[in-house]
């Protein structure tokens, strides 16, 4: 989508304020004992008190077999994204890494981040992938400008992430965001060549580098449709922001 308006502007601003301090209580909720089912009803409660909805219950991605049944994706350690809350609940555990993605609809625009939390007990390594998962994405928003390619996006993260001997899975990247939760441009977070499209002023979109501590090889759960496991049942770790393309570089709105 392409925020061409100012009044537009102030939508997405205030709807990714809101979505951050959704998403800072959502991560500061994740403790040991609490169930995902608790953390999607808290997300649930957190996104309509002022009005707004989830943006991720009942979205149906092109090729999804049905709609979401959560309103917010909980993955955890080997679960690398899409995790569904509501379906087979577990509880958070000493050592987890618990990755938070959740997206807003404010005023018709849709936002999206995650972040993921490591819990007490997580060794230092898995607190390391946690941190350059963040730092991947701190680089990749300070490329970002008008005239940038989206391989320029790609290169940034995948060489932090294999800087620390980490990988980052081909399938799953950043996107455009906005009137629908995915928008184009893809953002792979693998370099493929100084190629793709190039980010113009006034457009919203998600970087998200999503990593893994051992191969980058996935598994998806044919039977829920959406979870998507590292294949050697290594551990994960996932950032997000949503952030605007400007003259002076990217605007972090969320």
């Amino acid at each position: 989508m392409i925020i061409s308006t100012e009044e537009d502007r102030e939508i997405v601003r205030e709807g990714g304020r809101r979505l951050a301090a959704i998403r800072e209580t959502l991560a500061k909720s994740v403790v040991v004992g609490i169930t995902t089912t608790e953390l999607d009803r808290l997300a649930h409660s957190l996104c309509i008190e002022n009005g707004d909805k989830p943006a991720f219950l009942n979205y149906q991605p092109q090729g999804a077999p049905r709609p979401f049944p959560g309103s917010v994706c909980i993955s955890i350690n080997n679960v690398v994204v899409h995790g569904i809350p509501t379906e087979d609940p577990q509880t958070i555990k000493n050592g987890d890494l618990v990755t938070i993605d959740v997206g807003l609809i404010h005023q018709g625009i849709v936002t999206d981040t995650a972040v993921t939390v490591a819990v007490e007990g997580a060794s230092e390594r898995e607190k390391e992938l946690v941190h350059t998962a963040e730092r991947a994405l701190r680089e990749a928003i300070e490329v970002l400008r008008p005239g940038v390619r989206v391989g320029d996006i790609s290169k940034t993260i995948e060489s932090v992430v294999k800087e620390k001997g980490f990988s980052v899975p081909e399938e799953l990247g950043g996107h455009g965001v906005g009137r629908s939760v995915h928008e184009s441009p893809n953002i792979p977070n693998v370099f493929a060549g100084n190629r793709g499209p190039v980010f113009k002023e006034g457009e919203l979109i998600a970087i998200e580098p999503i990593i893994t501590m051992g191969s980058p090889d996935l598994i998806f759960d044919t039977h829920d449709g959406y979870t998507i496991r590292t294949k050697d049942g290594s551990k994960s770790a996932h950032a997000e922001h949503t952030v605007l393309v400007t003259t002076k570089g990217a605007e972090i709105i969320t």
